[in-house]
């Protein structure tokens, strides 16, 4: 990443999303430890909960959406996960084409034993992280979120 022009605040964002992209690929090859023994990926576990948490049964391109992906990367992983029992897919009412992905028997195991798995380790974490820089790390990572969705500039 190229080098500020010298502005404080266009610096300090700068140092910020370096930080970000390797907490990034830390916290994916973390999520991968967790989950290996599970036969998932950090992606996987990620669209697994996505579907989990949806208020209802929703199409790739939806999924993708929430996630803030590229939909053919989601559409290659939802294969995988239906190739692996871990979701189905159902007719859509609403569009022919776009099946609704539906979470498995075998599908919600898994993604609870991810849970179980996970959730020691993020309590485990959060010891060490006052919650107020928690809150503040969550509120700047989210304005800077809407920003780049909104923003203009390629």
């Amino acid at each position: 990443m190229a080098s500020s022009i010298g502005q404080p605040k266009a610096e300090a964002l700068t140092e910020l999303l370096l930080t970000m992209f390797r907490s990034n690929n830390a916290t994916l090859a973390w999520g991968d430890r967790i989950v290996s023994p599970l036969g998932l990926t950090s992606a996987r576990w990620q669209i697994l909960g996505a579907i989990v948490m949806a208020d209802r049964k929703q199409p790739v391109a939806w999924l993708a959406r929430d996630l803030g992906a590229n939909r053919q990367n989601v559409q290659r992983i939802v294969n995988d996960l239906q190739k692996d029992g871990l979701v189905s897919f159902e007719p859509n009412p609403h569009h022919k084409r776009a099946q609704l992905v539906v979470l498995t028997a075998k599908g919600r195991q898994t993604y609870e034993a991810a849970m179980d798995l996970y959730n020691p380790l993020v309590e485990e974490l959060a010891e060490s992280l006052p919650p107020e820089d928690v809150q503040a790390a969550q509120r700047v990572l989210s304005a800077l979120r809407t920003k780049l969705e909104t923003s203009t500039a390629q």
